[in-house]
């Protein structure tokens, strides 16, 4: 595919979304003050949405690398050297670093805790549970003894990549089949609202509810040479998701209108491509540091408002980011395989 494309300020924007909502988290100990939380009627928080857009991303991607690789085990790599590398070296850090300086016993007590160990072990392998470290606490909120809770979400990516793995072996990569599974994440979506959340962690709660975002990004990548980017069809996504908010139905409107105007955006080809990677693909990095680097600093600036708390953390957060992709993340995908070799044409 074209490389002229914004999919990285995209990414980019989805992320510093999921740092923007938690500032107001962090520092206030609700999201209600949050701009999308208000003109949505208290349906969805900003960062939501830009987790619901690296869904559409990713499935529009994600597509695209199973059609130009066709091969499971390289498939497989692939996707394991762009999420995991990184994902490992932050729970490292996170461990050995972080919670080591914060930790409230003798460090010597915290390494031999069964509580650092099992957080250790579980995530990384992706098992977000437990999501804290023995005698840390960032704050005296519910969720001041959370590392990294942005996490929960790539155990679900991951999840869907194998699906994607899954159809694609089986040649059902097809619109039919998208269209199917899209109803069954819109029908997750509509009755996860209903549903006694206890009786919601299974598919509704989990991989279900982000399927109809992943599987919108699907569907595009499949549609994405019958002119389905037209002014039209963005006109007619931007009343959906207008109406959606009277309709009380922001979140299930979102994953079809959204996701298409967050695609329709960045594959433009009106619009200015914005060297959003000219210092790296920072977008996962800030994703996955975001929280852990927003305690930090609410731990360090106590009373600190939300822009404050906002404004320093992106500056950190980028730091570290660049950190991530230059030293782990670039240098893991340097280690993807490769496409096999055109075999040369024979003379007749």
């Amino acid at each position: 595919m074209d490389r002229k494309n914004n999919f990285d300020a995209l990414r980019l924007v989805a992320a510093t979304s999921v740092i923007f909502t938690h500032a107001f988290l962090l520092a206030e100990g609700t999201q209600d003050r949050d701009l999308l939380v208000v003109l949505s009627l208290h349906q969805c928080p900003t960062g939501l949405v830009g987790v619901f857009i690296f869904f559409a991303i990713s499935g529009f991607l994600v597509t695209q690398s199973w059609e130009q690789t066709k091969s499971l085990p390289r498939f497989l790599a692939k996707r394991a050297l762009r999420i995991y590398p990184g994902l490992a070296v932050c729970i490292l850090v996170l461990t050995f670093g972080l919670g080591a300086a914060m930790t409230s016993l003798p460090l010597g007590d915290y390494l031999r805790d069964p509580g650092t160990h099992d957080f250790l072990g579980a995530n990384l392998l992706m098992q977000l549970q437990p999501n804290a470290l023995p005698g840390v606490a960032f704050s005296k909120f519910w969720f001041g003894t959370v590392m990294d809770g942005p996490l929960w979400s790539l155990p679900l990516e991951a999840s869907l990549y194998l699906m994607v793995a899954a159809l694609g072996m089986a040649r059902l990569i097809r619109l039919p089949v998208l269209g199917v599974l899209l109803v069954v994440g819109l029908l997750s979506l509509w009755f996860d609202k209903w549903i006694d959340k206890n009786l919601a962690l299974g598919f509704i709660g989990g991989v279900g509810w982000m399927l109809a975002f992943f599987v919108t990004g699907m569907a595009l990548y499949k549609l994405r040479d019958r002119g389905i980017f037209n002014g039209r069809l963005a006109l007619l996504a931007v009343v959906g998701v207008v109406a959606s908010v009277p309709l009380q139905s922001f979140i299930p409107m979102f994953a079809v209108f959204g996701c298409y105007l967050a695609l329709y955006a960045a594959l433009h080809p009106g619009l200015p491509v914005t060297p959003a990677a000219r210092f790296g693909d920072l977008s996962y990095g800030l994703y996955i540091y975001g929280w852990p680097v927003e305690q930090t600093v609410s731990y360090l600036r106590p009373g600190a408002s939300w822009w404050e708390l906002f404004l320093l953390s992106m500056v950190a957060t980028a730091g570290v980011a660049f950190l991530s992709w230059h030293l782990v993340e670039k240098r893991a995908l340097s280690f993807k395989p490769r496409a096999a070799a055109s075999a040369k044409p024979v003379p007749a």
